[in-house]
């Protein structure tokens, strides 16, 4: 089983290539330019780095939320292209779930966050026995006091992974025990721990065409907000 991956859901763009859950090749840029420049490119290189071609892939997997909805929109329409091109099939895997793939090893709750601002993260609950993930909660959109109010009841050493990660530390470790941040380099999420997340959990089972494939907002963009309100008046 081979496995083309990428992911821009936020500020990082990567794209990884795995068979049999080996990683053959990664490439990952946080370099602050826009993913419409990095993705394609990054694709590219760890393609042809991995002496893959696309029509060796079995499927193409994709962050697709939640996350930057720009940014979700950029990788989600980029994986749609290249499986239509090559006739593929395709599957999205939840931003946050990927994450908790970086610390499969660490044997921990490992909490999933990511700034939704709005004084709301992104966030998600996982348990690691250093060898499988237990998804403890669905993903969802929640204020940082009422996540902390969740894991006071854990009485577990939780680490927390994401960009919202240092915000939610940051806010509750004066109020909730054993926590801690991951190490930077496995704190964002990566193209590889979709892919991982993706061979382990069976998801290829449920790969879909191209034009089936979705996004996982989990909450409607500001644009949407602002004209509800108007419509509200």
């Amino acid at each position: 089983m081979k496995i083309l991956s990428v992911d821009s859901s936020a500020s990082a763009a990567s794209a990884a290539v795995i068979e049999d859950g080996k990683i053959l090749g990664e490439m990952y840029l946080n370099t602050g330019l826009t993913h419409s420049r990095t993705l394609m490119p990054a694709v590219e290189a760890v393609l042809e780095c991995s002496d893959t071609l696309l029509a060796d892939v079995d499927v193409l997997a994709v962050t697709n939320g939640p996350g930057s909805f720009t940014g979700v929109r950029i990788g989600v329409a980029a994986v749609k292209g290249m499986a239509d091109a090559a006739g593929k099939k395709c599957v999205g895997v939840s931003t946050l779930l990927s994450m908790a793939y970086n610390l499969l090893s660490c044997g921990c709750v490992i909490c999933a966050a990511m700034d939704a601002r709005c004084s709301q993260v992104y966030t998600a609950l996982f348990e690691s026995d250093g060898k499988n993930i237990a998804r403890l909660t669905d993903d969802r959109a929640i204020s940082v006091d009422d996540l902390g109010e969740e894991l006071k009841k854990l009485k577990k050493k939780i680490i927390f992974v994401g960009d919202g990660a240092v915000l939610c530390y940051n806010k509750l470790k004066d109020v909730v025990k054993d926590i801690f941040i991951a190490d930077e380099n496995v704190r964002l999420q990566r193209a590889s721990g979709a892919a991982t997340a993706v061979y382990l959990t069976g998801l290829y089972e449920k790969a879909v065409l191209p034009e089936e494939l979705t996004v996982s907002y989990l909450r409607p963009s500001q644009a949407e907000r602002e004209l509800n309100k108007k419509k509200n008046k």
